[in-house]
């Protein structure tokens, strides 16, 4: 690890004056930037600790929506009684991420920020990572790519000097993303608030680039709108073992219905994008039909419209499918479908 200053702020204003310094990071939970650090893959110059900051709680909205502070341990808003009660599709989103270890300490405000798991990106000793070393080549392409993403990945093709095809590893984004979240930030030109589908980036020719969040910003809340979904919402995550595992493919699936109709539907993966992936068009086409089978197998093949596989992650193609469709019949079935 290498050598850093540390500094601790006691208030936004003072913790935004010091990531000034060059290569200056914000320290919260730190589950991600220390590891990132230790393996040699962020080297900042200063941790400024903003964990005394009054960023801690969850209140509701005049809107009726709900108010999360950035310094929110995971564990304590998967177990607030307000979002288990409206939003159980982010206790369940986080429920399902890390072990209970790491949510007593990750924040949702580091959720939002966290990196990628691609081998390729975590591990130095591999030179060629766009995201470590912009157009140095990308890795993945060619080597085990079976974590990798399927859609929104960079368009130049295999061997584009910039190409990445890393997957975005929060499950709580994905939730965050089906719920239409907007994060609020803070930075020396002041307050502004980024709609969550603006938040996250795609690869495009700057991979290295994940968020839209300046470097000199800092989160300071994320509002929920008012609940359309608590009655019929799922969260689904397939992975490799059951617990502290990242998403092969994960859905978030919110539906509001009116008897066996649905009136409105939101839909978004996780595992298979640089970003979480929120189809506009699936949702479209559920709004209005019965569910069932058929609504539901229509709405996967459009939220994977497009999808392209590499050597080891075609199977993620049909497990998307086949998780969505799975997803949206428990957010049907609603409270009767969750199992204890």
């Amino acid at each position: 690890m290498n050598p850093f200053n540390y500094q601790r702020a006691t208030a936004p204003e003072q913790a935004i004056h010091a990531i000034t310094a060059h290569n200056a990071k914000f320290l919260g939970g730190g589950t991600n930037l220390v590891d990132l650090m230790k393996d040699g893959v962020e080297h900042p110059s200063t941790l400024v600790d903003i964990n005394r900051l009054n960023l801690t709680q969850v209140t509701a909205t005049p809107s009726g929506g709900a108010l999360i502070g950035a310094l929110v341990r995971n564990s304590d808003l998967a177990n607030h009684e307000m979002i288990r009660r409206n939003y159980p599709l982010l206790s369940q989103g986080l429920l399902s991420g890390a072990s209970p270890q790491l949510r007593n300490m990750a924040t949702t405000g580091g959720n939002l920020l966290q990196r990628t798991r691609c081998y390729y990106f975590m591990d130095t000793a591999f030179p060629a990572c766009n995201k470590r070393n912009p157009g140095s080549g990308c890795a993945a392409l060619a080597g085990f790519n079976r974590i990798h993403a399927i859609l929104g990945t960079s368009a130049g093709g295999s061997g584009d000097a910039t190409e990445c095809i890393a997957t975005n590893p929060s499950d709580m984004n994905v939730a965050m993303a089906a719920l239409d979240a907007t994060i609020h930030v803070e930075g020396p030109k002041g307050k502004r608030a980024i709609p969550f589908a603006e938040f996250h980036r795609l690869p495009g020719k700057t991979p290295q680039i994940e968020t839209n969040l300046r470097p000199d910003e800092l989160i300071l809340a994320v509002e929920l709108p008012a609940p359309k979904f608590a009655k019929n919402s799922w969260y689904l995550k397939v992975r490799d073992r059951q617990s502290y595992a990242f998403a092969l493919v994960s859905v978030a699936a919110g539906l509001e219905m009116n008897g066996s109709t649905i009136k409105s539907a939101r839909l978004a993966l996780g595992g298979v994008a640089h970003k979480p992936w929120r189809s506009l068009e699936a949702e479209r086409s559920l709004a209005g039909t019965t569910a069932g089978a058929a609504a539901f197998r229509k709405a996967a093949e459009l939220a994977v419209a497009g999808a392209r596989a590499r050597e080891h992650n075609a199977f993620k193609i049909e497990l998307a499918k086949q998780s969505i469709v799975r997803a949206l019949t428990l957010a049907a079935e609603g409270p009767q479908g969750v199992q204890a």
